[in-house]
């Protein structure tokens, strides 16, 4: 497999820090032009499955516009200019829930969109979260922290509590790696 050459790019529209869409001309492998690939750039994010002593997973309720809902996610926010997705991922989970840990583990960096980029999602997976402070996100929207025993998360994936792929992904990619380590094999 080779990779695409970029002939040339434009910005079509521009919202730092929020937004970029444009387009490109490129040319494939067996010398095909494309004009117009369309590709987007947001910012990076982190997603943290944080879990309690008692094995309960942390999670948010709020509505989001975008699928015009409200739902259940994981704890998650942008990554700041110069900030690293594991500081990120501390700061937010305080943030949006009042919980810290003292373990993380990273589940992996993944490409939200893998033909137009869009933007990373770093997941984590925080251990023995407890509450330290009440919550104080700062954000647009109101928020609820729900605590929810992990053996019932799938449950609530399936009943579409959990809208947004990111919070899915992030869901599944933990319960996987808990389940493998559980068994020994990771």
């Amino acid at each position: 497999m080779r990779p695409w050459r970029t002939l040339a790019r434009r910005t079509l529209l521009s919202r730092p820090p929020w937004l970029e869409v444009g387009d490109e001309r490129v040319a494939l492998p067996d010398g095909r032009e494309v004009d117009g690939f369309l590709w987007i750039r947001t910012r990076d994010f982190a997603a943290m499955v944080a879990i309690t002593e008692g094995n309960d997973v942390i999670l948010v309720r709020s509505y989001k516009h975008g699928p015009r809902t409200v739902s259940l996610a994981v704890p998650a926010g942008y990554i700041e200019p110069a900030e690293e997705p594991l500081a990120a991922a501390k700061r937010e989970l305080r943030e949006e829930t009042g919980y810290a840990s003292d373990e993380w583990a990273s589940l992996g960096s993944y490409v939200v969109d893998g033909n137009y980029g869009v933007g990373t999602e770093h997941i984590f997976l925080a251990r023995a979260a407890r509450k330290v402070s009440e919550p104080a996100s700062g954000d647009l929207e109101e928020m609820e922290v729900v605590i929810v025993p992990l053996a019932e998360i799938s449950e609530y994936v399936r009943r579409g509590e959990v809208v947004q792929l990111s919070s899915v992904a992030a869901l599944a990619i933990a319960e996987q790696t808990l389940r493998s380590r559980a068994s020994g094999a990771g």
